[in-house]
């Protein structure tokens, strides 16, 4: 209702105004306006109004009437001061104001509305004011010293009116008509640092919008009064005296132009380098050396951006023909990596990012400009080759990569290796020159950055074995690994002030790592490695951990060649280590356990006394799993002790499996009795002589029940009992030949700067005895579950017996299920595991499995006390397995 009310006012205004002098038509308009504006307060800024745009007509007219009056005759400041009392008018003179409001508002509403505003005249008009509001600065200011409320309103409302108006084509073609843009352009290259600091930046959002709606035009008006050439002749004057980012400021306007006409026509670029615009930019930046990160920051990037988009302007492609050297990867084919994309068509516009990183040390600048050729690169792969082919600035850039900034260094090669990984290009030249800054290592920091690229290259494709040993750079990693190795053997036991620290040691990881790559799946790579005599050097570096997944990683190469040598270096290691070196052990292990898996590698681990080496580990823990723990293994935990017995057993099993001839050795030396004595002298199983037992239990439990009392209810039970328990678990998972398929332990990463390992974190076994984990990595809540499964599947008869002889072990180990104090307990699970070891010989299968492997004399020897004692509460069931036994077969021994 009330703009029907308005629009009924504004037709009756219509019909009289021919009629009214031109005092009184003013003045009915300035009546009509504050209705206007209340109700597009009232209205939540929704105008409705049938004639808008007669009214923004009449309005702007009206509006660039009285600027033209205020600054008709009158001196720049004079008429300066005049427009800020114009706009800014209070209480019965506020017309000016009334009518900026207005053309404010109407300004948003749509096209057609703008159109009329700009018709009238008023970007012409507003561009004067802006001029003069940039370039005479006013002293006034409120009370406190900052500009007043009043002021940002009116200068918001100006920006806003102007922003519209611009952004149209016809309001650019309109402003040219007061000869005032070229003039505010030139004031932003000569003025800036007098101009009205509160101006700057509006006066930037202003001519940048300008400069977005360039015309045929307009670029020629510019052109016509040398504007470009003026700027930069300015801006050269300036670059010598103002701080860095306010030239990066003002440069950035005058460069918008040069870059955002170039689509239209090539004019103002061809101006912008026929008056050196490249050489003020290279000027500019590098100025920019020593800015803080967020100094400047969005000018600067403004500019890198402009000037990365004038690459691409151009009037003809380049025409570049490089030679492909060889070996390439299979995938790559340079034809096809021509596109229709955005190609280098300027290579001047290049050599000022090219320069600038040749000459500039900073951080953030380098590191920017290295951003802008990934992003060149981004956006065809072709530029790669065209700029590589003619400025070489990779090529060159590595000949000082070493002098930059530690993360330039990093940023740099990883632009290197997007090469390989992202164009699948294989840069032979540039990658000749990486290993030249290898093999002189000036600054240790960028040879291992170089390195660390070499590396992920290598690991990507087979292709760079060949490729890094034909250039030598194998060959110059072993004598370098040689070198490193004799001064390790020299200070074994000694510390030496600086030695192996920080980069140089994680530089001599990072070889052992190429050397891995390079050797893995290449016989001919690992035939060199051994040529050069190298083996008795890499063994050296097995002490340290930082270097030990290397190392063992060329090992397990070396046995594709030699397994007698791999095994020789590996149960010879094992057998040397300290009692405390257990980690090394570990390792070791897991290594062994990698070539087991190799049916070829059995006979030489036998050949090497692989069964005797892997015995002994067993026999220098003993007491380790005492309770409560002494000497050395209080330090080490009860945990890294499981695991080591854990692995242990892998590995023997692994060494048996379908394997007959290590399986007959095994059981004919003696071995299973000699692992049942070791087992047993862990500590956690009772040694000392005759133990005392009760004739009658007060409960019985099957061994299932036992488990899942133990570790999962809250009833107690002490240490030694459930070390008892895993060791237990383990053997039986030998019986069937899977032990080492198994996976309990968390693997542990090895931290770079420790040269052997704290324990630290092992001191909680007393609640968690074993870092137990399913693979797939998701812990069970006890052992028990996965043991109850076993017993369904051994009564299924699913499973079956592979080695006879760990039945034979848990025999022995039956009577020393017991300690003192805790005789009921004992008793009790000394009957689970009669009960569990009567469900392995169930089935007539296992029980001809059985037969020939002294399970029937174990059983006499073992538990002979049981037998003689009718009231014994094991005398029953081990009747029972003798009896089922001795149903196959009863061997000679057995009978005497």
């Amino acid at each position: 209702l009330q703009w029907e009310t308005l629009g009924q006012q504004f037709v009756e205004y219509e019909q009289v105004a021919p009629f009214l002098i031109p005092e009184e038509q003013q003045r009915r308009l300035l009546d009509f306006l504050p209705l206007f504006i209340k109700a597009w307060e009232q209205s939540s800024g929704v105008i409705v109004f049938p004639n808008i745009q007669l009214l923004a007509s009449e309005v702007s007219k009206l509006l660039t009437k009285e600027i033209k009056r205020n600054l008709n005759g009158k001196p720049a400041e004079e008429a300066r001061l005049a427009l800020e009392q114009l706009l800014q008018q209070k209480g019965e003179a506020e017309d000016g104001r009334l009518l900026l409001k207005s053309v404010y508002l109407l300004s948003q509403t749509d096209l057609r509305t703008m159109w009329n505003i700009i018709g009238s005249g008023l970007p012409a008009a507003l561009m004067q004011c802006l001029y003069l509001f940039f370039t005479f600065p006013l002293k006034k200011t409120s009370d406190d010293g900052q500009t007043s409320e009043d002021d940002t309103q009116t200068q918001e409302m100006l920006v806003k009116i102007m922003l519209n108006m611009y952004r149209e084509e016809q309001g650019v073609e309109e402003l040219l008509a007061a000869d005032k843009l070229q003039s505010l352009i030139i004031a932003t290259a000569s003025l800036w640092d007098q101009c009205s600091h509160s101006w700057k930046v509006p006066t930037g959002r202003v001519l940048r919008t300008i400069s977005k709606a360039q015309t045929k035009t307009s670029i020629v008006y510019l052109q016509a009064v040398d504007c470009i050439k003026i700027a930069i002749q300015n801006l050269f004057k300036l670059a010598d005296t103002l701080p860095a980012c306010d030239v990066c400021e003002a440069a950035s306007i005058i460069l918008c132009f040069v870059k955002d006409s170039y689509p239209i026509s090539a004019a103002l670029l061809t101006e912008f380098e026929n008056n050196d615009g490249y050489q003020l930019l290279l000027k500019i930046l590098l100025r920019c050396e020593g800015l803080q990160q967020n100094e400047g920051d969005p000018y600067l990037d403004e500019i890198l951006d402009m000037l990365i988009c004038l690459t691409t302007c151009g009037k003809t492609e380049l025409k570049v023909s490089g030679n492909i050297l060889h070996p390439q990867l299979p995938h790559f084919n340079f034809e096809q990596t021509r596109s229709s994309g955005m190609t280098v068509k300027n290579l001047q516009a290049f050599q000022v990012l090219q320069s600038i990183f040749q000459k500039s040390n900073d951080e953030h600048l380098c590191g920017r400009i290295l951003a802008a050729i990934g992003t060149i690169w981004a956006w065809d792969t072709v530029n790669f080759f065209l700029l590589e082919w003619t400025l070489q600035p990779i090529n060159q850039f590595t000949d000082i990569i070493h002098f930059k900034p530690h993360p330039v260094q990093v940023q740099f090669f990883r632009l290197v290796e997007s090469i390989v990984l992202d164009l699948c290009y294989v840069p032979h030249e540039i990658l000749k020159k990486v290993q030249y800054l290898i093999k002189e290592n000036i600054v240790p920091f960028c040879t291992l950055t170089a390195l660390r690229c070499l590396l992920s290259m290598t690991e990507k494709d087979q292709l760079f074995s060949d490729i890094f040993r034909d250039s030598g750079l194998l060959g110059l990693l072993l004598a370098l690994l040689r070198k490193q190795a004799k001064i390790l053997r020299k200070s074994a036991g000694t510390h030496l002030p600086g030695l192996e620290e920080g980069t140089e040691k994680e530089l001599n990881a990072v070889m052992l790592k190429m050397v891995a790559a390079l050797t893995v799946k290449s016989v001919r790579n690992t035939v060199v490695l051994k040529d050069y005599g190298m083996v008795p050097y890499i063994k050296i570096f097995l002490d340290d951990e930082c270097y030990r997944s290397a190392t063992l990683s060329i090992l397990e190469q070396l046995s594709v060649i030699s397994y007698e040598e791999y095994m020789s270096i590996t149960i010879g290691a094992l057998c040397s280590s300290t009692q405390g070196e257990l980690h090394l052990k570990l390792d070791l292990l897991k290594s062994l356990l990698r070539i087991l898996e190799s049916p070829k590698s059995h006979s030489a681990f036998r050949n090497c006394s692989g069964f005797n080496g892997l015995l002994s580990l067993l026999s220098d823990m003993e007491g380790a799993l005492q309770d409560p723990p002494s000497g050395l293994w209080r330090a080490v935990g009860q945990n890294c002790v499981l695991e080591l017995v854990f692995y242990t057993l892998q590995g023997i099993t692994a060494a048996l499996h379908l394997d007959p001839v290590n399986s007959n050795f095994f059981q004919k030396n003696g071995l299973f009795e000699k692992m049942a004595e070791d087992l047993g002298s862990l500590g956690c199983f009772w040694t000392q002589g005759e133990w005392q037992i009760s004739l009658s239990l007060e409960k019985t439990r099957t061994f299932a029940e036992f488990l899942d009392a133990a570790f999962c209810s809250s009833e107690p039970f002490p240490m030694w009992l459930k070390n008892c328990i895993w060791i237990l678990y383990f053997l039986d998972h030998m019986v069937t030949g899977t032990l080492h398929l198994e996976s309990y332990f968390r693997e542990r990463k090895p931290e770079m700067g420790k040269s052997s390992r704290d324990d630290q974190g092992l001191q909680a076994q007393e609640e968690n005895p074993v870092a137990f984990k399913r693979p797939g990595n998701k812990l069970p809540a006890s052992p028990y579950r996965l043991w109850e499964n076993a017993e369904e599947k051994w009564q299924r008869g699913d499973c079956a017996i592979v080695h006879p002889g760990a039945v034979c072990v848990m025999v022995r180990l039956l009577p020393k299920l017991y300690k003192e104090g805790h005789s009921q307990l004992s008793q009790e699970i000394q009957c689970a595991l009669v009960g569990h070891i009567q469900s392995l010989v169930k089935t007539e299968k296992s029980r001809q499995v059985m037969c020939g492997s002294g399970l029937l004399s174990t059983i006499i020897t073992s538990c002979q006390d049981a037998f003689r004692n009718e009231s014994h509460p094991l005398h029953l069931p081990l009747t029972r397995v003798f009896e089922k036994l001795a149903s196959q077969a009863i061997e000679p021994e057995v009978l005497r």
